[in-house]
């Protein structure tokens, strides 16, 4: 469920650590949602599951800053996600 750092901070060249950071900032923030809403869909408590489901909103906040930070420091990354995109489209809806 609650994902490790996937990679030895050592061994990540000095020019791709900023975006190293980002992509585990990214992996804790999506763990985060998955876990808020879990949580929230095994309650019968209803502010309790109003509250859960409002931090994993605020979480996926969190995962568009890490997207749009990691844009601009990854080159390829933008293009890819237009090319998902454009994949996604295809089928349809």
């Amino acid at each position: 469920m609650l994902s490790k750092i996937p990679l030895e901070i050592k061994s990540v060249n000095k020019e791709d650590l900023d975006k190293e950071i980002v992509r585990v900032g990214l992996i804790a923030e999506l763990d985060a949602i998955n876990l808020y809403e879990q949580l929230a869909a095994m309650t019968d408590n209803a502010l309790l599951k109003k509250v859960l489901l409002d931090i994993a909103l605020e979480e996926k906040v969190h995962v568009g800053e890490f997207q749009e930070l990691l844009v601009r420091l990854d080159k390829e990354h933008a293009p890819s996600l237009e090319k998902g995109k454009e994949e996604i489209s295809e089928f349809g809806q």
